[in-house]
């Protein structure tokens, strides 16, 4: 086979590939019992070599399941090396440190054989609704305190289901069918990848991947650094500022650009919480490298090799290192924040490349009542739900940010309709929030406005994890802020932006969305823009 034709078979290899790792990703969402997968799409899913290295992602996932899913393999590995695996052999963990930042996230790793060989490894993360604890919230003084710890196991061993373990599981959730039906998903979703892949690996004639990996590896890693080399070299600092939960927490990094990588150094980076808002250090990797690859090489598929030339310095002590066993229930509340940390060093360098700062962290409350918020005299049933809602996005040098649109997470609004549907809520008010973007030559995207209430307004609890309300989201090259969140009841209440709190009979909780934040002089936008923001209402 001429080198021509052997290149065009190798791009159908990939193309065939990507196709499988979807599919992979689309039987999850068809089959999950929990809606933040089924309706919001809060997943990952990807194929690895034997050696752990991730080849190739389904395009439908969150750059924090998917990222630090890359470094979780390798401890499956560790723990179950290749050669000891057998077909129909299932391996799950929700440990935050092998795998991808808190105990919400189930993480499952799958072999796949071809003539009874081992050829690949599929795995997938899903975060699940509840796995027992305080719940999904701040407020765990340790790890312990949050949930259902699972290292890493063996949940089927060659097709049978290891039952002591679905006891345990059952045993240690609010939620016991829903979880356990989510962890057959898992299962489910990575055999038909498994079985994709052995079709794709006949038509074509492969004994294995490593052929088409090291292509694959070979070609991103070029690209990548070819799009590096573009770059200004030097170094570039920025800083940015959450809510905390005992203080404010103040995110700094220094990015230096050199010739062949990118290295970020957080020294300067706020200590510990005694919260659930640390982050493990995958998942600040995770976010890190999603935000700079958005600007710099966003073109390249997402693989290991791609990511390889970005490297993290993250002190220990540091929020963003958080060591076992620190709570970090609700890490992206932090996390989250640092693509927008990685555009404002990379805005000193490419300026015309970056968006301003967006409302960033998902505004995704956890509600919950019936007897375990009100006792005896509870009106509703025993619930617990998550729904995700997002604010604004930051401007972009070209164009408005984004209403009411996830980044970096990228998981979709849950329509109201699926919440309503499997718990006793009403949401009273989902709308744009006129005004909320901020101010520029582009504006930044709205936020929303969402009233909601228990049914036949009885009493329920709302576990807030909320950010941008004190430190609104800023503008860049003179742009204005994006409107800063609020967080209360529609009597003008206050409530804490985060931690546990019920909402009395007869009340309701009013949650106002940050608005991204806008992107240059406010005085230059072209006035058929602003006209048209009147007539929408959206000034």
């Amino acid at each position: 086979m001429s080198e021509a034709l052997a290149a065009i078979q190798r791009q159908i290899q990939w193309n065939r590939l990507i196709a499988v790792v979807e599919e992979q990703a689309q039987i999850m969402i068809r089959t999950a019992f929990s809606t933040t997968v089924r309706e919001a799409g809060d997943l990952s899913a990807g194929i690895f070599d034997l050696r752990g290295r991730m080849l190739a992602q389904a395009v439908t996932g969150t750059p924090g399941h998917v990222n630090s899913m890359m470094e979780s393999v390798g401890h499956f590995l560790a723990k179950f090396p290749a050669e000891s695996m057998k077909a129909g052999d299932h391996y799950i963990t929700n440990d935050p440190w092998l795998g991808t930042g808190h105990l919400h996230d189930l993480t499952v790793v799958t072999p796949a054989f071809r003539n009874g060989i081992i050829v690949g490894l599929f795995a997938n993360t899903a975060h699940v609704i509840d796995v027992g604890g305080l719940g999904m919230g701040p407020e765990g003084r340790s790890v312990f305190e949050e949930g259902l710890y699972i290292p890493i196991v063996k949940c089927f061993d060659r097709g049978e289901a290891n039952e002591t373990f679905f006891d345990i599981l059952r045993a240690g959730t609010r939620t016991p069918a829903e979880l356990e039906g989510d962890v057959y998903s898992l299962c489910a979703c990575n055999d038909a990848g498994a079985r994709r892949l052995v079709e794709m690996m006949d038509e074509f004639g492969m004994d294995s991947l490593d052929s088409l990996a090291e292509s694959v590896f070979e070609a991103s890693s070029r690209a990548t650094l070819a799009e590096i080399a573009k770059l200004p070299r030097g170094e570039f600092s920025a800083d940015i500022s959450s809510d905390g939960y005992e203080a404010p927490v103040t995110l700094r990094a220094r990015m230096t650009i050199a010739e062949e990588n990118i290295t970020v150094d957080y020294a300067g980076t706020s200590g510990l919480s005694g919260r659930g808002i640390n982050v493990p250090a995958a998942y600040t990797r995770a976010y890190a490298c999603f935000g700079i690859k958005c600007v710099v090489a966003p073109e390249v598929p997402n693989n290991w090799a791609s990511l390889l030339p970005f490297r993290m310095e993250i002190p220990d002590g540091c929020i963003l290192n958080a060591p076992r066993p620190y709570p970090v229930a609700v890490r992206h509340v932090v996390g989250q924040l640092l693509p927008d940390l990685m555009m404002g060093c990379l805005h000193q360098a490419v300026p015309d490349r970056v968006t301003a700062e967006g409302s960033s962290c998902l505004w995704n409350p956890p509600l919950r009542g019936g007897g375990q918020v009100s006792g005896a005299d509870a009106e509703l049933p025993d619930f617990e739900v998550i729904t995700f809602n997002s604010g604004g996005t930051g401007a972009r040098p070209g164009q408005d940010g984004l209403d009411g649109t996830a980044f970096p997470s990228g998981v979709r609004t849950m329509p109201v309709e699926a919440t309503e549907n499997v718990a006793p809520v009403i949401f009273w008010k989902k709308e744009l929030r006129p005004g909320s973007g901020g101010a520029g030559r582009t504006r930044g995207g709205l936020g929303q406005v969402m009233e909601i209430g228990g049914k036949n307004d009885a009493e329920f609890a709302v576990n807030a994890i909320f950010d941008r309300v004190a430190n609104p989201p800023k503008g860049r090259d003179g742009g204005g802020e994006g409107a800063p969140g609020w967080v209360g009841l529609t009597d003008g209440t206050l409530l804490r932006t985060k931690g546990f709190q019920v909402i009395p009979k007869g009340k309701r909780l009013l949650l106002k969305l940050p608005g991204g934040g806008g992107m240059g002089d406010p005085a230059q936008r072209d006035p058929a823009l602003v006209a048209r923001d009147e007539a929408d209402g959206l000034l």
